[in-house]
């Protein structure tokens, strides 16, 4: 084998908690997090010329040089782990949109690995690449395990949870950069006013009960981000006046999503979207892992 596709699915995050600050200076986080099918696509080829080779279908907007991008660093890693003396092509399909919240960077990372582990035929096991992964983003040992997901630490302690009923999401990015150190470091852990009610989310997904789930959506960096950019409470009121079940934030945003069980109802909003909001990125997908992957 010297070629592989794989897909990179974006994720978003059902709740955000902070529940305060480790030594290191990292955030204590408590978090669940849903794959959808939402995807990035990477080709892997071996090549005789040495050396990694990335191509991307578009540039970054933060202009990220090659050898930071998450994906060249991933696979430097491994053929260094390895000993690798071949070369490796690399083309990048993005199609998540960037600085978004959705952890496009570390599924790309994810994926990375998780191809690598195959087309070297290398036998690591899922912990081993999460290991791996870890080093690189916090995101990253989620975006490799995918599913639905409690997250706790940073990031990379993970709990499995009974796979969320699909549902539709509509994602509207608006056409603003959201720093995520920016949201980090303005977080105001001592005057925060509520919690997300994490375990009644847990339960409600054990129960299978999406609309309680999507009643009780939350993350408490909106607290940064909605004073500091109001479009984001507009999109989760116009989502929510679209009928959608629950609208949240996903990450340190800007990405605002709606839910939806009806399919119909999710057309229609997604079509109004289109139309209210042209100069944003508008996406239609599920909660779910993609097929193929």
């Amino acid at each position: 084998m010297n070629h592989i596709l794989t897909k990179a699915p974006a994720k978003i995050n059902l709740t955000l908690d902070i529940l305060g600050k480790l030594d290191n200076g990292y955030h204590k986080l408590r978090m669940i997090m849903q794959t959808i099918d939402l995807c990035d696509e990477l080709t892997f080829e071996t090549t005789r010329e040495p050396g990694i080779h990335l191509q991307m279908n578009q540039p970054l907007p933060d202009h990220c040089p090659t050898e930071q991008n998450l994906v060249y660093q991933a696979a430097d890693l491994i053929r260094k782990k390895m000993q690798r003396s071949d070369g490796l092509h690399i083309y990048l399909d993005k199609k998540i949109p960037a600085a978004a919240g959705l952890a496009g960077g570390s599924t790309d990372c994810a994926a990375t690995l998780i191809a690598l582990n195959e087309l070297y035929q290398l036998n690591l096991s899922r912990q081993e690449l999460c290991e791996i992964g870890v080093t690189l983003g916090a995101d990253v040992p989620f975006c490799i395990c995918q599913g639905t997901m409690l997250s706790e630490g940073i990031g990379e302690i993970l709990t499995p949870l009974p796979a969320l009923p699909p549902l539709w999401a509509l994602l509207i990015k608006p056409d603003i950069s959201v720093s995520t150190g920016y949201v980090y470091s303005h977080f105001d852990q001592e005057h925060l006013a509520y919690h997300p009610d994490t375990e009644r989310i847990i339960d409600a997904i054990r129960c299978k009960d999406p609309a309680t789930v999507a009643r009780h959506l939350s993350n408490v960096l909106e607290t940064v981000t909605i004073p500091a950019f109001p479009v984001i409470q507009e999109i989760k009121d116009f989502l929510i006046q679209e009928e959608a079940i629950g609208a949240l934030m996903s990450g340190s945003g800007p990405t605002t999503y709606g839910l939806y069980q009806d399919e119909i109802r999710a057309r229609m909003a997604y079509q109004k979207a289109q139309n209210r909001y042209p100069d944003y990125d508008v996406i239609l997908c599920q909660t779910q892992i993609p097929k193929n992957n």
